[in-house]
């Protein structure tokens, strides 16, 4: 493409190509440590190159286009401080981004590599092979920290985050609520606050079950849920009115989704009901959308990395129904990208 037509398009083919310069630049500052090195006081170029212990003059063409982005500003020259937009850039303020940052551009970024080769096999195997074939190895496999920093890049969800899907669904039938793959028990713990008179059940691996028992004492919860270890391919307990997959089954593919499904069917009672929480994507895309171009990218990006996928209406209806499940309605939550498909087993 020649620079004329680059320049003819608002957002150029060109520029969509130039995308992952932001992302690894970030990833960069973080792995440096450069935001951690700042703090809350300006410092001169050689201050922070003693600390992050990088050349200066790399360092000073590193901050000049960190400063172009906002994430630093170069207040003289050669002395830089972070800017409140950066801030989240380091490891000791709350609202840290840090993980976030390796975890998507650094990380998942690497399989993305690979898509081509995932397209043409149809799943994630592609970059497997790709892998071998180039003798190379995964950003993710050599990480030191890649458990250290999945756990920090999807923090545990906050009853303010969950709130929208309480108030988007009934919660008050139910006498025993089951939540599968629920990990720390963000949404569990949201339903019964708000649904004094329920009961949980947490279901996930033991260490995420173990560290939420601690949290569901500690809001005075403990005594109202049952926590169990447990793999979803191989059963889920029986006995709830309803069972709860948020966020679990987009990270499969059909296959797989369908033996959690069948395991759910196998134990559900008449009457009972799943609920599943997830993207819903629509049945065509007809024009540019930022929005649902989102989802359609956690699309991909489960194509390249869990093997899993985000499903349209028609798709979750069919997966459901080969599992022996009928959807009896689909519920849009405000505020959030996901929304609750309330299904019933076929009797």
């Amino acid at each position: 493409m020649s620079q004329d037509q680059d320049a003819a398009n608002p957002v150029s083919l060109g520029e969509m190509a130039r995308g992952y310069f932001r992302g690894k630049l970030l990833v960069a500052a973080v792995r440096l440590g450069i935001a951690d090195a700042l703090g809350d006081v300006e410092k001169s170029l050689d201050e922070i190159a003693l600390v992050t212990k990088t050349n200066p003059d790399a360092l000073h063409r590193l901050l000049r286009a960190l400063a172009s982005i906002g994430v630093v500003a170069e207040v003289a020259p050669a002395r830089y401080r972070l800017t409140p937009f950066g801030q989240p850039l380091r490891k000791d303020v709350p609202e840290s981004v840090w993980a976030s940052i390796i975890f998507w551009a650094d990380l998942l970024a690497d399989s993305w590599t690979y898509l081509a080769d995932c397209v043409q096999t149809g799943n994630r195997d592609g970059a497997a092979i790709a892998r071998e074939r180039d003798g190379t190895k995964s950003r993710w496999s050599v990480e030191p920290d890649a458990k250290a920093i999945f756990h920090h890049a999807f923090a545990e969800s906050t009853a303010a985050s969950m709130a929208p899907f309480i108030a988007a669904h009934d919660f008050s039938t139910y006498r025993v609520i089951a939540d599968l793959g629920g990990g720390g028990g963000g949404l569990l713990t949201a339903i019964l606050t708000a649904i004094p008179q329920a009961q949980g059940i947490l279901v996930d691996r033991n260490e995420a079950v173990t560290a939420a028992a601690t949290k569901f004492k500690s809001l005075g919860l403990a005594d109202r849920c049952q926590f169990q270890a447990a793999d979803l391919f191989d059963s889920v307990p029986t006995g709830p009115d309803v069972y709860i997959l948020q966020s679990v089954l987009h990270g499969y593919d059909d296959t797989n989704a369908r033996r959690i499904l069948h395991n759910c069917r196998a134990v559900a009672e008449p009457g009972s009901r799943l609920l599943i929480i997830e993207v819903v994507l629509p049945t065509t895309v007809a024009s540019t959308d930022p929005a649902l171009e989102k989802l359609l990218m956690a699309d991909i990006n489960m194509l390249a990395v869990t093997g899993g996928r985000e499903r349209s209406e028609a798709e979750w209806s069919s997966l459901l129904l080969s599992a022996g499940y009928q959807v009896t309605g689909i519920n849009s939550v405000p505020g959030a990208t996901a929304s609750i498909i309330e299904s019933v087993p076929i009797q």
